[in-house]
Order: structure tokens, then sequence, then C-alpha cells
């Protein structure tokens, strides 16, 4: 049985910036609130209303693949 580790927070960045064509400003604003009130980033992302309901399924279907 193979375990994949989860993907790295320079990954999920990546991705955010390549696939859903996040602005740099936008994960940047997400993350200082993560330091602030700290939780899940794509949550923090969608509670801010910087992605879609439709695109925190595409990250969440993303980590899990």
């Amino acid at each position: 049985m193979i375990v994949k580790s989860p993907p790295s927070h320079a990954q999920l960045i990546d991705f955010l910036e390549k696939e859903l064509a996040l602005s740099p400003t936008s994960i940047a604003i997400a993350l200082r609130h993560c330091e602030q009130d700290p939780g899940p980033l794509p949550m923090i992302l969608w509670q801010y209303g910087l992605v879609s309901l439709e695109q925190l399924e595409q990250i969440f279907d993303w980590l899990e693949g």
C-alpha cells in the first residue's frame, strides 16, 4: 500500500496561481488572515470571497488527488 503525502504549502500556492489564476496579492491577503485566525488556507480564501464555491471544490479535489 502506497501512502501519498499531502501536497506542500508551496505546491498549493503554485496550484492556486497557475490553475485558478489567483493573484499573488489575493494569496498574500489570505496568508495574513491565516496567521491571525488559523485555519485551512482554502477555507480562508473562500470566507474572504477570494475564491468561489466552485473553485473551493476544485482546491479540495486537487488536495485529495
